[in-house]
């Protein structure tokens, strides 16, 4: 039996349906037989399981083994490469998949006027106060807090409400995870200026061992970083395709240079119709745009004698092969034994 590529999904929250619209958008359907299954297929690769977990769960189980690909907020991938156990069985493949973006922040209630920053924080130690942090990304924030000259703050594990732990008094402040600050602003609390210990967005990861030793695994994770590098490299952008009437080539060519918008990703593509004799030269210029100049574009395509202006997104634009495939390459030769 051949052996399956195990790849964790999210399986809560607005990671979870993000993640799927993402792969969806990439041409990576999810099919999820039953609404409450935790596994599904993904039927551009017969040979992937997809397993659903919770996001916190899945850069774990990457470490460990038991599952060889994933997608999951850099949050959660920070706070596992910061544990010793795991030392760095994870390799980040794709660090800005443009979605979940947030922010693991220090947060202390509204009433601490007098603390602003970490040099307020400090502050406090040195007047002999004791500080609590609550917080569920332990190993992360005691790196920071070490970074920081605050290792004597005690970092107190905590999930759940996190906002609530000041005003029922088991820390003082918390760390935790931030997108807009509703919820924060909600429970008294605010961001310290510069509190920020990671900034997060959606990671595409691997195990480490799986990704050098497995071509199966390899293959899965090339075909999908292409796609990923496609899709994110067409986010925003318009084809074009015009009619123009004019003698010569080389007339087009002019026209269509003279504007500042018609410059395509490279240059544009001018091709001559197959039109009867009586009709006339007809020129097809097409060439790709981005959405904030897409008006100004077809208001130049008009002026140099443009017609029949027809527009449609772009789902993939396919360039030399990823530098980030590469560098996966390149990371796991390293590894293997001279």
């Amino acid at each position: 039996m051949q052996q399956q590529v195990r790849i964790a999904l999210p399986s809560k929250g607005r990671m979870e349906g993000e993640t799927l619209e993402f792969l969806e958008r990439c041409g990576l359907r999810v099919k999820k037989s039953n609404p409450r299954q935790y596994s599904a297929i993904m039927p551009a690769f017969p040979n992937v399981l997809v397993l659903f977990q919770r996001p916190r769960d899945i850069p774990v189980s990457i470490a460990s083994g038991d599952v060889d690909l994933g997608i999951c907020g850099y949050d959660t991938v920070a706070e596992v490469k910061a544990n010793p156990e795991y030392l760095d069985q994870i390799i980040i493949i794709h660090e800005a998949l443009g979605y979940g973006e947030c922010a693991l922040v220090l947060a202390v209630p509204d009433a601490w006027q007098d603390v602003q920053t970490l040099v307020d924080l400090r502050k406090r130690l040195k007047e002999g106060q004791k500080l609590r942090v609550a917080t569920k990304y332990t190993h992360a924030v005691k790196q920071f807090l070490e970074r920081n000259n605050l290792s004597e703050v005690k970092v107190v594990y905590a999930d759940g409400a996190l906002e609530a732990a000041p005003s029922i008094g088991y820390a003082d402040f918390i760390a935790d995870i931030m997108s807009s600050g509703t919820t924060l602003r909600e429970n008294n609390l605010r961001p310290l200026i510069d509190g920020v210990i990671v900034d997060s967005q959606a990671n595409f990861i691997g195990n480490r061992q799986a990704l050098r030793d497995r071509s199966d695994v390899f293959q899965v994770t090339e075909q999908m970083l292409e796609l990923f590098e496609a899709h994110l490299r067409a986010k925003n952008q318009y084809m074009i395709f015009a009619n123009m009437r004019g003698e010569t080539r080389a007339d087009i060519v002019k026209r269509v240079r003279s504007q500042p918008d018609l410059g395509g990703l490279q240059y544009p593509t001018i091709a001559q119709l197959a039109t009867p004799e009586d009709a006339g030269n007809w020129w097809s210029v097409s060439l790709v745009v981005a959405q904030n100049r897409l008006f100004s574009a077809i208001q130049q395509i008009r002026a140099v004698g443009g017609s029949g202006v027809v527009v449609t997104p772009v789902i993939y634009i396919f360039d030399e092969r990823p530098i980030r495939i590469q560098k996966l390459a390149d990371l796991l030769k390293e590894d293997m034994p001279q």
